[in-house]
């Protein structure tokens, strides 16, 4: 079934669908919008797209060699990057709740990254406050801020239609039985979950997010794209045309490289060429001067397909490949290599082109930023800062930009903070303090805590005075949780041991790509 043809059979979906579900009111009189003065009577629309995993090296732009971006890169090169955005945390779960919320992990509601671990009920998000003064307001993609029938269920929390994955064990199939819109399934046809079937999820999320953005084209729209790619079985069909740009790539001919490493650069040339289709769409509907679009990843790389000759990863997504400088540590590290995060925004016309910020800022800082941007209401008690007057200029904003005295997290037993060029880390309970200064040590390899006792003392006072106990929301019943997290495999079941990676690559005939993945179209 071809995806156009899969979209009109489910029945629910189109521009029918969201200009029911985003009916919201107009916004209310004293929502007085806080765009800049020249800027469109109409509030900006806002598109967020934070591809998962993608790391800060693993982009060409960024001098890798293996992976093609060519958008990205050309996104980059039409508005602002910024070399020191971090995550708020260095997993997928905490660092969502994180973004949504404005608060830094040691208030957050969600801390552990078990997929499920909802946000309280009473909990603003941007979604919310966005939706209060009027925007239409949808998700497509991992939400990983609470399971079904839980208090942290994105329709609770702002979002007029959120489309995909609830729950991020679910997300790591690009097969499954089912993906969830508002807490209900729309079944998949032909998959089975795993690693094979006839719908490839991330095609129907692309087009449902799209189908979003023309829905809403007469009304500010808030559009978020947490999206899966790269992260989960590295599973992409043969016919996507993201392989045309590897035909001649010698390594990817080289039967020594994993075919998941293959399929792995395949993915991330995927999501570039979303991210095209999304500015193409923007212009295309004559919003693009209008919308201002984020492109960023969600926590630090992973150093994936580990070898001898490649022991920070194949794509050393972790490692200067220019310098050969490497950050310490990588997800699930709360050093350098699990934070750093490629961060990119484009606003023709309001963002200057080719700029490169070292602004240093994390993503508690996103939610303040879009509240000062459209003029909504940022909730009481959140960590982050606007960097508005970064994005668009102090002239723009009427006033400078204003920086954290300095950025805390905490993930399981690791502890760290941040100020300016000086960072402390607690690699584990009860373990001594560290202290690098990241202008000499990038690397952080020369602990200098003995050298600063002072600053190492007023560091943890801060760390001290950051933390709070945690108070997650709850479930009113697990069951259709529990479903969701067993629909990764479905009906199949993995080996016993190592699975074989699945051939995605070039060699496949294109019969073999429709028996086993569908016919999926391009773009």
């Amino acid at each position: 079934m071809k995806r156009r043809q899969f979209i009109k059979a489910l029945g629910l979906t189109g521009a029918a669908l969201y200009a029911r579900a985003t009916g919201a009111p107009d916004a209310p009189a004293h929502a007085a919008t806080a765009v800049p003065s020249g800027s469109p009577k109409r509030p900006p629309n806002i598109v967020y797209i934070m591809s998962d995993e993608l790391a800060y090296y693993e982009l060409s732009h960024m001098g890798n060699a293996k992976i093609h971006t060519p958008r990205i890169d050309r996104m980059a090169a039409e508005g602002i990057r910024f070399t020191q955005a971090l995550a708020g945390a260095p997993v997928c779960a905490p660092l969502r709740c994180t973004l949504m919320t404005g608060k830094h992990t040691g208030h957050a509601s969600v801390r552990a990254n078990d997929g499920g671990t909802p946000l309280r009920a009473e909990e603003q998000t941007i979604a919310s406050i966005l939706k209060e003064i009027g925007y239409a307001t949808g998700g497509f993609g991992k939400w990983g801020c609470g399971g079904r029938d839980s208090t942290g269920v994105p329709e609770k929390h702002g979002f007029d239609v959120f489309f995909g994955y609830y729950d991020q064990v679910h997300a790591h199939s690009y097969y499954p039985p089912y993906l969830i819109r508002n807490s209900e399934e729309v079944p998949l046809p032909g998959n089975p979950g795993g690693r094979s079937g006839q719908t490839y999820s991330h095609y129907v999320i692309m087009d449902e997010a799209m189908t979003f953005i023309r829905a809403n084209k007469d009304r500010p729209f808030f559009c978020y794209l947490p999206i899966t790619p790269p992260h989960g079985m590295y599973d992409i069909p043969a016919n996507d045309p993201a392989w045309a740009l590897y035909r001649n790539d010698e390594w990817v001919k080289d039967p020594d490289v994993p075919q998941d490493a293959k399929n792995y650069a395949a993915m991330v040339t995927m999501v570039d060429r979303n991210v095209g289709q999304v500015l193409d769409l923007l212009q295309e509907l004559g919003l693009e001067d209008n919308t201002i679009v984020f492109f960023t990843g969600d926590n630090g790389g992973q150093d994936r397909f580990r070898s001898e000759r490649y022991r920070r990863g194949y794509f050393g997504p972790n490692v200067n490949p220019r310098t050969g400088l490497a950050f310490r540590g990588g997800k699930g590290s709360l050093y350098e290599g699990g934070l750093r995060i490629p961060f990119i925004v484009r606003w023709p016309g309001r963002i200057a082109s080719g700029r490169v910020s070292d602004l240093l800022f994390y993503q508690p800082d996103v939610l303040p930023t879009l509240a000062e941007l459209t003029g909504a209401r940022p909730p009481a008690g959140i960590d982050g800062l606007s960097i508005l007057p970064e994005l668009l200029g102090p002239e723009a904003t009427n006033r400078r930009q204003q920086r954290h005295q300095a950025l805390y997290w905490e993930h399981r037993s690791q502890v760290a903070v941040r100020m300016d060029h000086w960072k402390a880390i607690q690699p584990k309970g009860n373990a001594p303090w560290e202290l690098y200064d990241l202008n000499a040590d990038p690397g952080e390899t020369n602990d200098v805590a003995d050298s600063h006792p002072d600053l190492v003392a007023r560091l943890k006072a801060f760390a001290g005075e950051s933390h709070v106990p945690v108070q997650p929301g709850t479930f009113t019943d697990r069951t259709r949780h529990e479903r969701d997290r067993k629909a990764k495999w479905g009906s199949t079941q993995p080996k016993p041991t190592t699975m074989e990676p699945r051939s995605t690559g070039l060699s496949r005939t294109a019969s073999t790509c429709q028996a086993e993945a569908g016919s999926p179209r391009r773009g």
